[in-house]
């Protein structure tokens, strides 16, 4: 019983150490052939130093860090609702509410995110009065909506329609078929999947850096500027998103997992 408890986490641990253990490899390798040395020792003092009169103070990776968790979690909010909503246009009867839900999606996913990025920043921001965050908050939750849209869309097509026979033999009316029977199932079953578009997301949240959003990458980016050390600034930001996705990454299996459990 305590093997079984115990199992994801020591199953965690050793992807873990397993990937480092590969990546320290190359990056030795690597870094063994490079003209010049790295200056790992600088690397942490962009998360916080030491001050003897103020004491500890954070750095640009801290505060960009926090800047990526902030749109990122805001965004992630928004995007479920987007995404439920339009799922429930693209399921609907009225055809002018199907149609627009279509060319949502479809102008959304064939088009770059950076290309949106751009394009929101200097045409829809000045007309709106939005700041680099809030274009770069709309644009991810729409670009990730339309992808979490046909994810639900999907799950709750793919609800057996018995299910709505048996509630609706039992009384309940179509709405409360629908908000009890059917969407709650539909969403259990699309969770993993909604998990990982959720670290997509994370990842995708770098982009903003490109319309002036102070993340991780643009960190990154300003620490480059003023210290010209070429690849020290962006292996910190590459494991500080490794450590974040793989997290994430590990939590989405386990939960698969008791999803799978579930349904046996």
């Amino acid at each position: 019983m305590v093997w079984e408890r115990s199992r994801p986490a020591l199953s965690f641990l050793l992807e873990l150490v397993l990937v480092i253990g590969i990546f320290l490899c190359f990056s030795s390798l690597a870094v063994s052939r490079l003209p010049i040395a790295i200056q790992w020792q600088r690397i942490p003092g962009y998360f916080v130093t030491w001050s003897g009169t103020e004491g500890w103070l954070t750095g640009p990776f801290f505060q960009g860090l926090k800047q990526t968790l902030r749109l990122s979690a805001t965004a992630l909010g928004l995007t479920l609702l987007i995404g439920y909503f339009t799922a429930l246009l693209r399921i609907s009867r009225v055809p002018s509410a199907r149609l627009l839900a279509q060319f949502y999606i479809q102008i959304v996913r064939n088009t770059p995110l950076l290309v949106q990025l751009y394009v929101s920043y200097f045409l829809l921001s000045p007309l709106l009065g939005l700041t680099s965050f809030q274009t770069a908050l709309l644009v991810l939750s729409l670009f990730e909506g339309a992808y979490t849209a046909e994810i639900i869309r999907n799950a709750i097509e793919n609800i057996p329609p018995g299910q709505s026979r048996a509630a609706h033999a039992l009384g309940l009316s179509t709405m409360q078929v629908k908000l009890l029977v059917v969407h709650p199932q539909a969403l259990r079953n699309a969770l993993p999947i909604l998990a990982n578009q959720g670290v997509s997301l994370i990842k995708d949240s770098a982009l903003a850096s490109a319309i002036g959003v102070f993340e991780l990458s643009r960190s990154a980016q300003s620490i480059q500027e003023k210290t010209f050390l070429p690849f020290e600034p962006w292996l910190g930001v590459c494991a500080i998103y490794f450590i974040i996705t793989f997290s994430l990454s590990m939590l989405i299996k386990s939960l698969e997992r008791r999803t799978s459990q579930g349904r046996n």
